[in-house]
């Protein structure tokens, strides 16, 4: 009998589905994937199919497996990651959904966050779950499922309904679905809910009250690395396969660059940027507008709490100029634009799409761009639309270091924007840090991975996996401290004029 010698992890994003196989260096022995459509049935709606999903996830596991010419048994465990706050509901005798999946950027539930707010504050419940009342987290959204959807309130009265975020319902499927699946999530992504309380890492009643939402329809809370289960034999893998791994996909990012010691920091780059700092076994309760959440729950061993800073666009404004103003006809095409002029000539844009996320939180924010003159050309425009990923995060950045009281020196970066030569460079000027990439870019599903190889002995302990971080490119700052503050200033005006 062939010894495991392998461990695979799905990671289920916002655009597509993708499944890896890495080896015992954490090296990718092969990958696939696959897009996923996106609806847009009002302004401001966003949602996926979740059969859809779960059915790219099957075809992406196959395919990858294929291309690797290994059988499912030469894995030791699987893992998962997921784009974290998008909602699922569906029933547990058929598995099929009672409506679409309602993505993270989706800003319908605003009525419904604002209703909660006691005497007006947004963060009301902020010491309970680290999160202010946002559109962008689960528990509103499963509020206006059960609102909005015939029968569903009857549903959930009779047992009949299953929430969980795209971990939960992958979890449920690839363990045997209506046959005995198992409806289970970790401490990261229940914490995206704000129905999990930080401390006690358990569902909170009294946020549950105020929601109206019953315990009956939520997963299970387990730690991110231990075996929960088993793959189904009947199902897409063909044979049982130790379930291990379960990581929101910016605490695995987090984990899977390796920041395991307080004070170090990750930017993924994705369709949203997402800025996340290990603050150790402390809570750090933001007042600067961050969130407070666990990083990584390993087995029964302590949490990790993380500070986060979350941006809702970044380069799905890449996406933007290409589909609805035709600027470019391909996304790798905008650093080349951006090239044909020497800055922004003035002009800033504000991507607040869906609001603005950390650390401003205005969920009425809309987008703008300003500074526009005669001079401005597209190639002004497709560079205003790079820096403005830069400084959303250099504002996450000083939040961070004042919330923490943590001097940052380097910024680790991942995501499919660090491919953008001229964003990262641009990155580093207006930190005035050195922006680090390490070899395997590819770190959000390489920490599901090791989560569920660490889960299983496939890797031993962290340090192990440390080892296997390494360099392949650092930025450094080119920019003087009178440009820079001069640029900065100009963004924070910009973000101001973006308020309703």
């Amino acid at each position: 009998m062939t010894l495991p010698a392998y461990v695979g992890a799905v990671d289920q994003g916002t655009t597509s589905t993708r499944f890896f196989v890495f080896d015992h260096n954490g090296k990718i022995v092969s990958k696939a994937q696959l897009e996923h459509r996106q609806f847009y049935p009002r302004p401001g709606w966003v949602e996926h199919d979740p059969i859809e999903i779960r059915d790219k996830a099957y075809e992406v596991i196959r395919e990858a497996l294929k291309t690797a010419e290994i059988q499912p048994g030469q894995l030791a465990a699987v893992g998962i990651t997921n784009q974290r706050e998008t909602t699922v509901l569906w029933n547990p005798k058929t598995g099929e959904p009672y409506y679409n999946a309602i993505v993270w950027q989706d800003t319908r539930t605003e009525p419904i966050c604002n209703n909660l707010a006691v005497n007006g504050e947004m963060g009301c419940f902020r010491s309970r779950v680290g999160l202010p009342l946002s559109t962008y987290f689960s528990g509103p959204k499963i509020r206006w499922l059960v609102e909005n959807v015939d029968g569903l309130k009857s549903a959930m009265e009779k047992g009949e309904v299953m929430f969980g975020n795209m971990d939960a319902w992958l979890m449920w499927w690839l363990s045997g679905g209506p046959d005995g699946g198992l409806h289970i999530t970790d401490v990261s992504n229940a914490s995206r809910t704000m129905l999990m309380n930080i401390e006690a890492l358990a569902w909170d009643q009294e946020m549950l009250s105020a929601m109206d939402i019953s315990e009956k329809i939520l997963p299970e809370i387990r730690s991110s690395s231990e075996v929960y289960g088993y793959t189904a034999p009947s199902g897409v893998f063909g044979e049982k396969i130790p379930l291990a791994g379960i990581l929101g996909d910016q605490q695995a990012a987090l984990f899977g660059q390796a920041c395991f010691t307080p004070g170090e920091a990750k930017n993924t780059y994705g369709t949203g940027c997402f800025l996340l700092m290990n603050t150790g076994k402390q809570m750090v309760h933001s007042t600067q507008g961050l969130l407070t959440t666990p990083a990584y729950r390993i087995g029964d061993q302590p949490p990790v709490y993380a500070l986060e800073g979350s941006i809702a666009i970044a380069g799905s404004l890449v996406q933007w100029i290409r589909d609805n103003l035709g600027l470019i006809s391909a996304s790798e095409e905008i650093e080349a634009l951006a090239r044909t002029v020497d800055d922004s000539g003035g002009a800033y844009f504000v991507p607040a799409f869906s609001g603005l996320f950390a650390p401003h939180w205005r969920s009425d924010a809309r987008g703008v761009i300003t500074g526009l003159t005669h001079y401005i050309n597209k190639g002004h425009i497709a560079r205003a639309v790079l820096e403005a990923s830069a400084f959303q995060t250099k504002e996450i950045f000083e939040a961070m270091e004042k919330d923490s009281g943590i001097r940052l020196t380097a910024l680790k970066v991942d995501g499919g924007m660090v491919n953008n030569e001229l964003l990262m460079q641009f990155q580093s000027d207006i930190l005035g840090l050195p922006v680090i990439c390490p070899k395997n870019r590819e770190t959000t599903v390489l920490g599901a991975a090791y989560a569920a190889g660490l889960a299983v002995g496939f890797w031993s302990d962290l340090e192990e996996l440390r080892k296997h971080w390494e360099i392949d490119h650092q930025w450094n700052s080119r920019m003087g401290e009178e440009d820079r503050n001069r640029l900065y200033d100009g963004w924070i005006k910009a973000v101001y004029k973006s308020y309703a």
